[in-house]
């Protein structure tokens, strides 16, 4: 196992509110700074990965989304804003950039106006395996320095917090 890290801010951060503050619980500073921190430097990088691939945080979660439903690729509109965790609004305008960039088309899962549904086209299939490919690469590349035990059970230790907070829903994935 690696030498443990040195004191950063963030201990310096709970130190300095220890100080000032005694007889108040600081200890959620060491976790909870450094989730913030650790987001917001795995969304820039996502972010940044997805630039530079021509897709969006938005784009990437509705083709994932209708891509890991499996074959035929199809799922209603309601069902594809459940999954994504946004709005059927949101899901709309998401479909709409989707359906003129041709990589999805509505499509009808039977008869009458709630069978509409929306399908992962061939183009929007070969992009999505491109990009996952590419992006879970890089993401893999950001937590190598951890051994795959600390991974495992950095894992586990988030889906126990996660779990104690009662949520996110399952289905999905975060849209930015």
């Amino acid at each position: 196992m690696a030498d443990e890290p040195l004191p950063d801010r963030a201990d310096a951060i709970q130190d300095a509110w220890r100080r000032e503050l005694p007889g108040v619980p600081v200890e959620s500073i060491g976790i909870i700074t450094r989730i913030w921190w650790a987001a917001k430097a795995f969304g820039d990088e996502r972010r940044r990965i997805l630039a530079d691939l021509g897709v969006d945080v938005a784009t990437l979660d509705l083709l994932s989304t209708l891509r890991r439903a499996g074959p035929p690729y199809r799922m209603s509109p309601g069902d594809l804003a459940d999954a994504c965790m946004v709005t059927r609004g949101a899901i709309t305008q998401r479909v709409e950039r989707a359906v003129r960039a041709g990589l999805v088309e509505r499509t009808t899962a039977g008869s009458g106006y709630h069978a509409r549904a929306v399908t992962l086209t061939d183009a929007g299939n070969a992009l999505l395996d491109h990009v996952v490919a590419d992006l879970l690469s890089a993401e893999a590349h950001l937590v190598s320095h951890l051994v795959p035990e600390r991974r495992e059970q950095l894992a586990g230790l988030l889906r126990e917090l996660l779990a104690g907070l009662g949520g996110p829903s399952p289905t999905g994935q975060v849209g930015d």
